[in-house]
């Protein structure tokens, strides 16, 4: 248990959804910054990696259909490096949060978690609500500017400073989020 946890949200993903030709270049982005704080929250004691991820509307998928469908999807080199490895918690979300009608709050309130790094995709989409969502529960809320992935670049950045100045969320670069 710790007091930390990372939130790897929305990355097993198939790209194969209208705006896949806008995500994938952003999302390529972010592989390399997520990966390596992926890496970090896994050798740490201290920190808990909880991937969050939707089901796409089948909630029939093991978290293991959602890994190996997103792993033969359109863009297996953005989900190969950030993909959860043996033993990794992974919890289902139906719509934006990862709130929302998850069992996230409960596993965070078991793991006495009091600070969430949010990062994933989309930053103008499920990384907002999750961040509202997490302020309103009164966790503190760290976004790595760089481990995040808009479809709308102004928009995109327009959530970013509504997390800071409406939410308080602290945001950093990847590497910086571990210190």
């Amino acid at each position: 248990m710790s007091d930390t946890a990372v939130l790897v949200i929305d990355m097993m993903n198939t790209y194969q959804h209208p705006d896949a030709d806008l995500l994938i270049p952003n999302v390529a982005d972010i592989v390399d910054p997520l990966t390596e704080l992926i890496t970090r929250a896994r050798d740490r004691d201290d920190v808990d990696l909880i991937y969050v991820n939707d089901n796409y509307g089948d909630f029939t998928a093991q978290p293991s259909d959602l890994v190996q469908s997103a792993l033969e999807g359109e863009r297996p080199d953005l989900v190969k490096p950030v993909a959860p490895q043996a033993d990794y918690r992974f919890v289902s979300k139906v719509r934006h949060s990862a709130f929302y009608a998850s069992p996230l709050d409960y596993l965070l309130g078991r793991l006495s978690t009091q600070r969430v790094i949010l990062t994933g995709q989309v930053t103008e989409q499920c990384i907002l609500y999750s961040a509202l969502d997490a302020y309103i529960r009164h966790f503190d809320v760290i976004v790595p500017r760089d481990a995040v992935a808009h479809i709308d670049a102004e928009l995109g950045e327009a959530a970013l400073r509504m997390m800071e100045s409406n939410m308080g969320a602290r945001l950093a670069n990847a590497c910086d989020c571990l210190d």
